[in-house]
């Protein structure tokens, strides 16, 4: 008898979306199984329901492929698998590859650089969840020349849609007369936050490249051209998951143990 799996997790491991956008779709009621819709938290067999996602059905194989791709996107593209408007997709760019792939976060359309794509919905959640905290490094050019204030405040944080950015590191990489190449490392994942961030201390963003995930590189990949991460590779990005995990365990301990030491003191 095969266990019952959460919708999320399926929908994902079938390469239609990724776990947070999964859960999006069964919130807006776009997932129904056996013809009835479903919740968040809902369970079901993979291999013997019927599951349609956005009025398609999808299905499971058990034998399927994973594939962890690196895209280099280029500048013009979308971080989506279709668009009704016609622009152009990351899609058109993995054509050949023989599965159905969704990008592991976003880049917009004006930036380029390094897009992890895949059909394993554990992987991608791995890498773009919230919590995590997974680190990206991008090159990014600002005019016009960056002031001592203007990298303070982008390294501490700023307001951006109402809410602080986490502290971001920031190295100035190349200083020009008018403009300046910086190289940011973020480990959260907001809507074209480098942008907004420069944007809310005076400058303007004249080129956005992502150029590592955690601790794969871009590398020498061309613009439009994709590969399959290595061995190596993906077992770096494990590794380096684990440390995270194991960070962020002993920090929430450590923040319970000081909850409690405080509590004995006040009594």
């Amino acid at each position: 008898m095969e266990e019952k799996i959460r919708i999320q997790k399926i929908i994902a491991d079938a390469g239609i979306a990724s776990r947070r956008k999964a859960e999006e779709l069964i919130s807006r009621g776009a997932v129904t199984v056996n013809g009835q819709r479903v919740m968040l938290g809902d369970k079901a067999d993979p291999f013997k329901d019927k599951i349609v996602v956005a009025g398609r059905e999808i299905t499971l194989r058990k034998d399927a492929k994973k594939y962890y791709i690196m895209l280099h996107k280029p500048r013009g593209f979308i971080t989506t698998m279709s668009d009704e408007g016609g622009r152009k997709c990351v899609a058109e760019l993995v054509e050949d590859v023989p599965a159905r792939l969704f990008p592991v976060g976003r880049l917009d359309r004006e930036s380029e650089g390094m897009l992890l794509m895949t059909n394993d919905g554990g992987f991608a959640n791995m890498i773009s969840h919230p919590s995590t905290h997974f680190p990206k490094t991008y090159r990014v050019t600002v005019r016009p020349h960056i002031s001592e204030d203007q990298l303070t405040a982008i390294t501490t944080g700023v307001v951006i849609d109402g809410r602080k950015s986490m502290p971001a590191a920031v190295r100035v990489m190349k200083s020009e007369n008018d403009r300046t190449v910086l190289e940011i490392v973020l480990e959260e994942g907001r809507n074209r936050q480098i942008r907004k961030m420069c944007e809310a201390v005076g400058l303007e963003v004249a080129r956005l490249k992502r150029t590592a995930i955690g601790p794969v590189k871009l590398g020498m990949l061309q613009p439009g051209k994709w590969r399959e991460l290595t061995t190596e590779e993906m077992k770096s990005i494990r590794s380096y998951y684990n440390k995270l995990a194991a960070k962020k365990e002993h920090e929430e301990n450590y923040g319970r143990s000081s909850r409690k030491k405080l509590f004995q003191r006040r009594k």
